[in-house]
């Protein structure tokens, strides 16, 4: 990418249309988050009225009834190229028939969630931190999700959240220090509703801090409103992960909503999935984490895309990341270079991926690379203390 394009993939630019439906779109409808919910494109017509569909894309579009809801907001929907079969936003909610190829390493439930579910709607997989799935709908629908098995209301398992009974653990497992809200997208919910969960969640005295994922600020930032983030400063220390994986994504509206959340003092990370075709190289990772910072939104986990049925076309080798990383480390602020991870298959958590810089590690001494190649020697420790008086 020569420095014109790196340019254009950095600017901010707005993502409201001059008309929507072949209709004259007004401002006010535009920025109105119902407005966005109630016109989201979702039947074949309505697609195919607005990108000329490969015959891959309409078989995917008519078979979604089955295993995942097909659904874009307007936003959204209005950064996909139409002329471009390939383009990064498409490829990621748009179906194709990939999704029913069958690979036999896929997964249903990649993460083995269910197995560590001492209540419905929670996920206690490691020591002090705990899922909460807190809704099963969201904005729109990544063709790569990992809870397609209960997102979207489509397929054979269902989500079934038992509040109280979720309360009632979370108030009984004094080691639990940190709950992460998570579904679907918990941003669909209301104030209100946001509001009586966190009450009842701050209401625990062990639980430290609470955290929020979501893909809101993207699909739809129009829900970001400033009574939203009042409600949500209220219940500091409160975390907010949202889930960008191209720079187009990042648009002038959508830095207004990441602005009003970072000025409510909610500290804002990024999760990005490494997706084939979308940002599996340097260059388009480059921009969106530089974008990301411009956003005030600190790049924080890259993930290997998790084993999720259906997923192959778009899961890169593992290679890709580590190569990314690589590019990406010493060629740019600490802060702009995520730590790539892989949620290990059937339950295992996430586990770091790095480049090689370690060469060798001996009894005496440790050899190091840089990013450049260069080799150091570190001594340990114990050799320093032999030269101690």
């Amino acid at each position: 990418m020569d420095l014109l394009d790196y340019d254009a993939a950095i600017a901010f630019q707005p993502a409201r249309p001059a008309s929507w439906s072949g209709q004259p779109v007004s401002p006010a409808d535009w920025d109105d988050a119902r407005w966005q919910l109630k016109n989201r494109v979702q039947t074949l017509g309505e697609i195919e009225s607005r990108l000329d569909l490969s015959a891959e894309e309409r078989a995917g579009v008519l078979l979604t009834g089955t295993k995942l809801a097909s659904a874009v907001t307007p936003h959204y929907f209005s950064l996909i190229d139409p002329g471009d079969p390939g383009c990064p936003i498409r490829r990621q909610v748009i179906p194709r028939l990939d999704e029913t190829l069958d690979d036999p390493a896929e997964r249903d439930d990649p993460c083995g969630e269910d197995s560590h579910t001492p209540v419905p709607g929670l996920v206690h997989r490691y020591p002090d931190r705990v899922l909460f799935l807190v809704t099963d709908r969201c904005a729109s629908y990544c063709r790569y999700c990992t809870r397609s098995r209960v997102v979207s209301g489509v397929g054979e398992q269902h989500l079934e959240t038992q509040w109280e009974a979720a309360f009632e653990y979370l108030a009984n497992a004094p080691q639990v220090r940190d709950v992460l809200l998570s579904g679907g997208d918990p941003l669909l919910l209301s104030d209100n509703r946001l509001d009586k969960i966190l009450s009842r969640l701050r209401a625990i005295p062990h639980i430290q801090f609470l955290r929020i994922g979501t893909r809101i600020p993207i699909f739809l930032p129009q829900r970001i409103t400033p009574d939203l983030c009042a409600t949500l400063r209220r219940y500091h220390p409160l975390f907010l992960s949202i889930h960008s994986n191209h720079p187009r994504e990042l648009t002038s509206e959508v830095r207004e909503a990441l602005g009003r959340l970072a000025d409510a003092g909610i500290p804002l990370g990024n999760q990005s999935v490494l997706l084939r075709g979308v940002n599996d190289n340097l260059e388009v990772q480059r921009a969106l984490v530089h974008k990301l910072l411009m956003c005030r939104v600190r790049p924080y986990y890259l993930y290997q895309c998790d084993l999720i049925r259906g997923s192959a076309h778009l899961r890169t080798p593992i290679e890709t990341g580590l190569r990314i990383i690589e590019g990406l480390r010493g060629h740019t602020t600490g802060y702009a270079v995520p730590q790539l991870v892989i949620d290990a298959p059937g339950g295992g958590g996430k586990i770091p991926l790095n480049p090689g810089y370690v060469i060798h590690h001996g009894h005496r001494s440790t050899l190091l690379r840089n990013y450049e190649g260069k080799e150091f020697l570190y001594p340990e420790s114990r050799d320093l203390a032999r030269l101690l008086p």
